[in-house]
């Protein structure tokens, strides 16, 4: 079979207005897969608070550097718009508007553009204009409550859950939907409204299944996959670290019960009166072992235990390195681009955007006088325009290698921030 390494979106060009959390992982999703992103950075922009070339979210892009207060950069962004796909902005609800880059400007300049928006609460409602942070928007969900133990405050799962799995990843659907329309015979462009708190309730679909048919109760530890149940949650082994346990099945937890050397000692699996007993006689049997040894112990079975590893342990993981999940470009280990493409495979083509770099190849490239830079740039931002939610060979990690990389630390929240 004939590949490409360009990706399944090669041709499809997006802009991107400069923001932290859910749109940049969203226009970064879209680069991976071989769409041509272009970062608009505001002078003194919006960031992770780290030098921007260790950002990976604005990994495979390009950047201009545009400053929206001035009416040459509300023009500078309307050409961009008009030669573009996709353009994505994660602003509070109005601020696109009075700055003069809206879907009413863009899609009067281009008609088959796509609007992607990136907000926590949306586009309407009571809490529109509203600050908030991943944590909040999942919590008003549901999905918040669910995770954790019942004695204890709900755990906190980083911002993975509202950011990128109702955020970002709901954008990323959103717009690929729309551009399939758009360029259908009597297709058009279109806003689309990502707000996370759609998103993570959307998520929680299954769930609402489980509860609406009797199968889930609406209190946090007590169901199947909370858990609940003894052979769903992780243990802790002899060395402190910590081993992941999933046999739902009969014939998976058969074996775990055997492998584990405990199958002649506990209650049967569905006498749910004595699943404290169960989990104690589990816990109290992990505690006999590193977390080595039992991962030795389940190696190639059907038991459904894993060990857990943390951030820099997991590229070095035997199966992730076979599958080259993590990949280093540009001295910086990395998850690769995800899904695969068996004819049209995303890669890691560029290292991360440094704002303003790429100014003239992106007016030659798209065709755009208007971005010439400016004499000068002033710094100062407008409160009313703080942003919300919103090429070196790529090579796999070898199992040996270790996932360190460089070392960054910053005082700010990765979420969004949802902000005039």
């Amino acid at each position: 079979m004939t590949t490409t390494a360009n990706g399944p979106l090669s041709g499809v060009r997006v802009v991107e207005l400069a923001g932290i959390g859910p749109g940049p992982f969203a226009a970064m999703t879209l680069a991976d897969l071989g769409a041509d992103v272009v970062r608009v950075d505001r002078p003194g922009g919006a960031g992770l608070g780290i030098d921007p070339a260790y950002d990976l979210t604005n990994r495979n892009k390009r950047s201009v550097l545009i400053d929206l207060k001035t009416d040459s950069g509300t023009a500078r962004v309307l050409d961009l718009a008009e030669r573009a796909d996709v353009l994505i902005e994660g602003y509070r609800p109005g601020v696109a508007e009075r700055l003069g880059v809206g879907p009413a400007e863009c899609l009067a300049r281009n008609p088959r553009l796509v609007y992607g928006r990136m907000t926590g609460w949306g586009q309407e409602g009571p809490l529109a204009d509203r600050a908030g942070h991943d944590i909040g928007y999942i919590a008003i969900t549901g999905a918040l409550s669910m995770i954790g133990k019942a004695d204890e405050p709900p755990a906190l799962p980083a911002n993975l859950l509202g950011d990128y799995a109702g955020g970002a990843l709901y954008l990323v659907i959103g717009v690929l939907a729309a551009l399939q329309h758009a360029r259908t015979p009597d297709g058009t462009g279109q806003v689309v409204d990502a707000a996370i708190v759609d998103g993570t309730a959307h998520l929680t679909t299954m769930i609402h299944a489980l509860m609406g048919a009797g199968g889930w109760q609406d209190r946090r530890g007590a169901n199947l996959l909370d858990g609940g149940s003894p052979f769903y949650g992780s243990y802790e082994t002899a060395n402190g670290e910590y081993m992941a346990v999933g046999p739902l099945e009969q014939r998976f937890y058969d074996e775990f019960v055997r492998l584990l050397g405990i199958a002649d000692e506990i209650p049967a699996r569905k006498d749910f009166a004595r699943w404290d007993e169960l989990r104690e006689a589990v816990a109290a049997r992990f505690r006999t072992k590193t977390r080595e040894e039992w991962t030795a112990v389940f190696e190639g079975s059907d038991a459904c235990v894993a060990p857990v590893l943390s951030l820099r342990e997991a590229p070095a993981h035997p199966h992730l390195a076979a599958r080259s999940t993590f990949t280093r470009h540009a001295g910086l280990v990395q998850p690769a681009p995800a899904p695969r493409f068996s004819a049209t495979p995303g890669s890691v083509r560029r290292a991360p955007a440094l704002p303003g770099a790429d100014t003239a190849e992106i007016a030659r490239d798209w065709k755009v006088p208007s971005l010439e830079p400016e004499p000068s740039v002033s710094v100062e931002r407008s409160a009313s325009v703080e942003l919300s939610v919103s090429a070196e060979r790529s090579t796999p990690v070898e199992p040996s290698a270790t996932a360190d990389g460089p070392s960054v630390s910053a005082d700010v929240p990765l979420s969004e921030r949802q902000s005039p």
